[in-house]
């Protein structure tokens, strides 16, 4: 019997190997080098760079901007999200599922994307010019909730979905008012996920970095592009470790809150999921306001492809032919398809690194324990794993900029470092979505199957592989999306002659030129087109991956 347990003891410790490996030298190495920057002067400890650098007036300024702007972004996205998660989760109409995937889309479109989207509509030559909203606060706020709405769809949609409908029932049969059902009856059973919902998405806008970047350039400076401009600009290393220092404990304690809201009993637990039904006159605010929501976040997108067919007045592919080329004034260094060849590249690779990590992650966080030992090595991984939740992709970025620089861990030049980088920066969205599913599985299940003389590999192919490979594509195709738009850690560490996609994008809307703002649209487009096309295929396989978050 110990014996037993001291093999299932060896075997976790195998199986977490390489994660843990991976993590080591690619997170918590570049981590504590970015915190030894930061504290760290002339060979001596001196926390007090850390205080001068947070008293700066200008940290204040960015510190404050992030705040307030993620803070209002939120509210906002809760405010539009909840009628869109009722309709599309408690009604029954045509193209439901269409709509629902349309709404969902913005989640995956790359921060630069949407920054040139909004900069396209509310610009000089958009069609909302009028309202003189372009390069102002305002337009980096619509930004946050274009991108962060559907958060608040997908996790209070997936509670409202499984809530039982015969307390509003009763409530209304007795002659309440739909606004009283819904304020006694319904948004109280709806808190947590909502709460949960809304930590989430002030975390997401917090961290915004490539929305900020684009529509507000440096003159609003959030904390992220803070860093950035320290780092790159300014060349204030240890005042970028100090500020990004604060950042990771700020997020780490948002983490912490989301984790124990979602740790709140929830009523709907365990209930099976609700029919959709017909509408009804009373559904038809929320209705006209799903439909607002939609037209609201197909306007970029339609302004954005308009825009990209468009040149000297005239339709046009002259844009996207453009992308074969360096751009005016040879802005590239090479054409922007040599970058999306390099971006796709990149992405694939990503992604199966990430599916490798998440799927031993996944196990390891799931598997049943026997022991005390055992017990107590998968909570030290669990908690291990979940590292990365804690640090933005600008944070890590320049960590792995910092630290990775001098033998034996020279990988500064190396092509394998923005790939690595992507997939921990994907790892979190394959975890949360395979996570649930392999908790979900009945061990007795495995365990008839040895009985019945069936080994470790053919288990797992009768019993895990039915239910794991639909949620594995899904958790593949988040992880593809995210890597395809990544710009956070990549605009630290690309290589200059094989930038990816989305930085020169950005590059090429920080130049004049009517042609280089062309071929931005035109490779924006390119992008949303991708990650709109791995969304709608995710859809379909209607694994709940967002609502884990």
């Amino acid at each position: 019997m110990a014996a037993a347990v001291e093999r299932r003891h060896l075997g976790l410790i195998a199986l977490a190997a390489l994660p843990v490996l991976v993590l080591g030298v690619f997170f918590v190495l570049p981590v504590t080098g970015m915190v030894r920057r930061g504290f760290v002067v002339d060979g001596s400890w001196d926390a007090g760079t850390v205080v001068r650098v947070l008293g700066r007036s200008e940290i204040h300024r960015a510190i404050w901007f992030t705040v307030w702007t993620s803070l209002t972004a939120t509210a906002a996205s809760v405010l539009l999200g909840l009628p869109a998660a009722y309709v599309l989760h408690r009604l029954a109409f045509p193209l439901r599922r269409l709509v629902r995937a349309a709404l969902l889309v913005p989640f995956v479109l790359p921060t630069v994307v949407v920054g040139v989207a909004f900069r396209e509509l509310l610009g000089e030559a958009g069609p909302l010019a009028g309202l003189h909203l372009d390069g102002t606060p305002v337009a980096i706020l619509a930004g946050l909730v274009f991108f962060n709405v559907a958060v608040v769809i997908r996790s209070v949609g997936a509670a409202w979905e499984g809530l039982d409908a015969r307390p509003a029932e009763a409530a209304a049969a007795l002659g309440a008012r739909p606004w009283t059902v819904f304020r006694t009856v319904t948004l109280p059973a709806l808190r947590p996920s909502i709460v949960s919902a809304a930590s989430v998405v002030f975390l997401f806008c917090a961290t915004a970095f490539g929305v900020v970047l684009t529509l507000g350039g440096l003159r609003y400076n959030s904390v992220e592009t803070e860093i950035y401009k320290l780092t790159t600009v300014l060349l204030d290393l240890p005042g970028a470790a100090a500020l990004s220092i604060l950042q990771l404990l700020v997020v780490v304690a948002l983490l912490t809150l989301a984790g124990r809201l979602r740790a709140v009993p929830d009523p709907t637990q365990h209930r099976a999921v609700v029919r959709p039904r017909r509408p009804r006159r009373a559904d038809l605010p929320q209705i006209v306001a799903t439909l607002v929501l939609l037209a609201l976040v197909a306007a970029p997108i339609a302004t954005l492809l308009v825009g990209s067919l468009r040149v000297d007045g005239r339709w046009s592919l002259g844009n996207y032919r453009a992308l074969q080329t360096p751009g005016s004034q040879q802005t590239l260094v090479a054409p922007a398809t040599d970058a999306l060849a390099t971006s796709l590249e990149i992405a694939v690779v990503a992604t199966a690194l990430a599916l490798v990590l998440g799927l031993l992650v996944a196990a390891v966080v799931t598997g049943r324990s026997r022991s005390r030992p055992e017990r107590r090595t998968r909570a030290v991984l669990d908690g291990l794993f979940m590292l990365p939740l804690g640090v933005s992709a600008v944070t890590l970025g320049f960590g792995l900029f910092i630290t990775l620089d001098r033998p034996p861990l020279d990988f500064r030049d190396s092509p394998w470092l923005v790939p690595v980088a992507q997939a921990l920066v994907a790892l979190p969205l394959v975890v949360r979505t395979l996570v649930p599913v392999l908790a979900g599985i009945d061990d007795r299940q495995r365990q008839a199957a040895a009985s019945l003389g069936a080994g470790a590999l053919r288990t797992v192919l009768t019993v895990d592989v039915p239910v794991v490979w639909k949620p594995l594509l899904a958790a593949a195709g988040f992880a593809f999306a995210a890597s395809l738009g990544e710009f956070g850690a990549t605009s630290f560490l690309y290589r200059s002659d094989h930038p990816t996609l989305p930085v020169v994008i950005y590059r090429l809307i920080g130049h004049p030129g009517a042609m280089n703002y062309g071929m931005a649209l035109a490779g924006s487009c390119v992008l949303a087109l991708a990650t709109a096309v791995v969304m709608l295929l995710v859809e379909r396989l209607r694994v709940p991956s967002l609502g884990a978050f």
